[in-house]
């Protein structure tokens, strides 16, 4: 009975000293040329940006102040009663040997619903203090998840419809 304690104890010691290496989400990036994050356009980089920020809008999209080659935008989301995302969106165009580059990115920012309640105190110096639970609950919005966006499939959609829209200045 000893030796068998003594063996779950030595094996409890290596378990504890073995170290389980810890994965980073950027030693899964390959850096691949054939990216979906990229589209090109024959116009020059502020026409492209513009026809860009013009397909942005035409979806709902609320676009920032934005710099001629540089547009911003997001778009709100509720898909329950409890949880909420922002979807923003940052477009950058530049120059290349085929016209424009533009590229794209795509930020989900997830939301959800909690609720907490407060309390009011009160303190007498005689008697002491009083913490009672307050009627009202406060709701709130938190942050619960951010991710850049990579589906191929979100990337082509999007760069679909500005080509639509590239052809219609042509």
């Amino acid at each position: 009975m000893a030796a068998l304690a003594a063996a779950g104890c030595a094996l409890a010691l290596l378990g504890a000293c073995s170290s389980v290496k810890e994965t980073h989400a950027y030693q899964a990036e390959t850096f691949p040329s054939d990216t979906p994050f990229q589209y090109y356009s024959s116009k020059a980089p502020a026409a492209a940006c513009e026809v860009a920020k013009r397909a942005l809008l035409s979806q709902g999209y609320q676009v920032n102040d934005s710099k001629p080659t540089n547009i911003q935008g997001e778009k709100y989301f509720r898909p329950t009663p409890d949880k909420a995302s922002r979807l923003a969106i940052t477009l950058v165009c530049l120059p290349s040997n085929l016209g424009t580059a533009i590229y794209a990115n795509a930020l989900e920012t997830e939301f959800e619903m909690k609720s907490k309640g407060s309390s009011a105190g009160v303190s007498v110096s005689a008697i002491g203090s009083l913490s009672l639970p307050w009627a009202a609950d406060k709701d709130s919005l938190v942050k619960v998840g951010e991710e850049t966006v990579t589906s191929t499939d979100f990337y082509r959609r999007l760069f679909d419809l500005i080509k639509a829209l590239d052809g219609d200045d042509e």
